[in-house]
């Protein structure tokens, strides 16, 4: 009873211990100040937290132990602190961020809240409640220093990296960011950064960018990006990845965009090199197919004409045959062996157009009289097929200046071609015209026409519109190549033009009439068939001549040719033979083939030359060969032959060279 009425007339001393007992619970240091700022009392967590203990801080000013000086050392007055204040101004302070110093004399930050204390209206002292923000500055500082390591991180890193928020607004991005684009960080923000963005690419990319985060899944797409040290535009690949809370709503976007303008590059380029060996892997198979087509073709042009002239040689041999058909037979074999040499003829001129050999031999001429010319060696094929050819030229002479062999064979090619393609009763029109320093000739036919798909490949070498074994037409389909070839080299050009399958065609040259400022190569000695008139027999009567010939066939023609026009002939089959009978028998003249067995030609000639001009060393000699390109030609006059005569051999030609070769000749 008497505890009681003790405790109901001391209330101050159950509220101080009330007091005490609630602050000895609290993690917060609380301290009681008088009017001076003297320590009235200190609970554990205030010894804990500074190192004072309650009977050394008591009595003492607190700003003195705790607050007298800032951390740099200079002194901290007590009537400049915003705590002190408390005391004079009667104003409470609310959180407060400060540094308290420990016993020790390390800083401490706190955040601390300080209240008057009142009674009967005067101040009588004051309340301070602190709080250890140690861990909390760590984490801070922690953070701080990661958010500086991440910085660092990605303005290192070869990429340009960018952070945006949920709704995908910038909110960051890194020094290679900057450095590539021009575009700050502040500049970036929002939606700064599409203006880096190539103006062909932005639509698709916010597009992109849109379905990304209404999907919530990471994403990647290419785009171009503007650099600004040269306003070049450059390929990169932006990828987005989204970080998540624990609950899984996204908390930001984390993006990068990585340079890939060289793989790309790289990349069209091992596209482009597939397209390229695609494409050579297709025209080498097109030409392995035009090459067996081609060859199908020469077997035909070549048998077909064998096939005549052996069938009408048989029946010759039979004896069978009337003086009528006699003669039949001998013009069609005779037909059919030109043809065969025709064939040749082509051949050997494009092998002279792929090798760059094929020369012309330029000089002044009437170009009416070239045309003229070739429409009358062709006239025949064309009366005989039933195929109108007409004229339309000045009357006046067309001088200019080229080849007239050359251009009589271009003319000569594009009307055998009208006629080929030409059916009965059609026309074709040869228009020739002076044009503005030019001359221009227009071959017009009413023939079958070229289709619209085979025009480009017209004067390309091999090629026919049909070259299958169900053809209309013979031919090789070398001629408009060698025509278009002949016009280049005369520094004019030809076209094709055609409606259509059925609506004929029209072939027009254009060629100068003026010579080309290039000097015109050397013109070569004639050729020996050049004006040939064949000698009389009397001309060859008692020339003694060494014929070397291994095909019996040919050696026994010429023999029987040779000794037909009155010369002494002695035959021979290699150079073995030909040697001795050469210094024994000593002849007026040498006919030799350069395919020889053993020794060839060449070397047999190269032996002859060797010998004493009494033994028969300076021999007139001739070449007799298939090898009948420009080159083989030179060869044999460069070995010591004094002519050369290609294969298939005419009478007239022959005969020709070998007056001219004879000594009497």
């Amino acid at each position: 009873m008497d505890r009681i009425s003790s405790s109901a007339k001391a209330p101050w001393e159950d509220e101080s211990q009330l007091v005490h007992l609630l602050a000895s619970h609290t993690v917060e240091a609380f301290y009681m100040m008088d009017v001076q700022g003297r320590v009235t009392y200190a609970n554990p967590a205030a010894e804990r937290m500074f190192g004072w203990s309650r009977q050394e801080m008591l009595g003492q000013v607190l700003h003195d132990v705790l607050h007298h000086h800032h951390p740099d050392g200079r002194p901290f007055p007590m009537d400049t602190c915003p705590l002190g204040k408390v005391m004079s101004e009667g104003r409470p302070v609310q959180a407060h961020e400060d540094l308290f110093i420990h016993r020790d004399g390390s800083f401490i930050p706190v955040y601390c809240s300080n209240a008057p204390i009142f009674t009967e209206g005067h101040i009588m002292g004051a309340a301070l409640v602190v709080h250890d923000i140690s861990a909390r500055k760590r984490a801070e500082k922690s953070q701080s220093e990661q958010m500086r390591q991440f910085q660092l991180l990605t303005d290192t890193l070869p990429h340009l990296a960018w952070i945006s928020g949920p709704d995908g607004t910038c909110e960051y991005t890194n020094r290679p960011w900057y450095e590539y684009t021009g575009l700050s960080m502040e500049e970036s923000r929002g939606y700064g950064w599409t203006r880096a963005i190539h103006p062909e690419d932005l639509a698709r990319v916010l597009e992109h960018w849109q379905r990304t985060r209404n999907n919530g899944e990471g994403r990647e797409a290419e785009l171009r990006l503007r650099r600004a040290s040269d306003g070049a535009w450059r390929w990169f690949i932006a990828r987005a990845q989204p970080a998540r809370a624990a609950d899984g709503s996204i908390l930001q976007w984390i993006g990068s965009c990585t340079d890939i303008d060289e793989q790309r590059r790289a990349s069209q380029e091992r596209l482009e090199l597939l397209r390229r060996v695609q494409a050579a892997h297709a025209a080498a198979e097109e030409a392995n197919r035009l090459k067996d087509d081609f060859l199908a073709t020469v077997s035909h042009e070549l048998r077909t004409p064998l096939t005549a002239m052996l069938g009408w040689l048989q029946l010759l041999r039979s004896g069978r045959l009337s003086e009528e058909k006699r003669a039949r037979a001998l013009e069609t074999v005779e037909r059919n062996a030109r043809s065969q040499a025709q064939v040749i003829e082509d051949l050997l001129d494009i092998s002279r157009i792929i090798t760059g050999k094929l020369r012309l031999e330029p000089g002044s001429l009437d170009m009416r009289n070239v045309v003229e010319a070739a429409l009358e060696s062709t006239r025949p094929l064309a009366e005989t097929k039933g195929v109108k050819l007409e004229l339309e030229a000045p009357a006046e002479p067309l001088p200019m200046w080229g080849d007239a062999g050359r251009l009589q064979q271009v003319v000569w090619n594009l009307l055998s071609n009208a006629i080929k393609f030409t059916p009965q009763g059609g026309r074709i029109t040869v228009h020739l015209r002076p044009v503005d320093g030019s001359v221009e000739l227009r071959v017009t036919d009413t023939g079958v026409g070229i289709s619209p798909a085979f025009l480009p490949h017209l004067f390309e070498r091999f090629r026919q519109q049909d070259s299958s074994s169900r053809r209309a037409h013979g031919g090789l389909g070398l001629g408009l190549a060698i025509v278009h070839h002949l016009v280049e080299l005369h520094g004019g050009e030809v076209s094709a033009h055609s409606p259509g399958t059925g609506l004929g065609s029209s072939f027009v040259l254009h060629l100068p009439r003026e010579p080309r400022p290039t000097p015109p190569a050397p013109r070569p000695a004639p050729s020996p068939q050049e004006d040939a008139v064949p000698p009389a027999r009397s001309e060859l009567t008692g020339l003694r001549l060494l014929l070397v010939e291994d095909q019996e066939d040919t050696r026994e023609m010429l023999r029987l040719l040779l000794e037909d026009h009155g010369a002494q002939v002695r035959a021979v089959t290699s150079a073995a033979e030909a040697l001795p009978c050469l210094r024994e028998w000593r002849p007026d003249l040498l006919l030799s083939d350069i395919g020889l067995p053993g020794e060839n030609g060449y070397e047999l000639l190269q032996r002859i030359r060797a010998l004493p001009a009494g033994e028969g060393g300076l021999t007139p000699a001739i070449a007799l060969t298939a090898y009948a390109r420009a080159e083989d030609r030179e060869r044999a006059l460069r070995a010591g032959f004094d002519m050369h005569v290609p294969k298939p051999i005419r009478e007239e030609e022959l005969l020709a060279v070998l007056a001219a070769a004879t000594p009497r000749g």
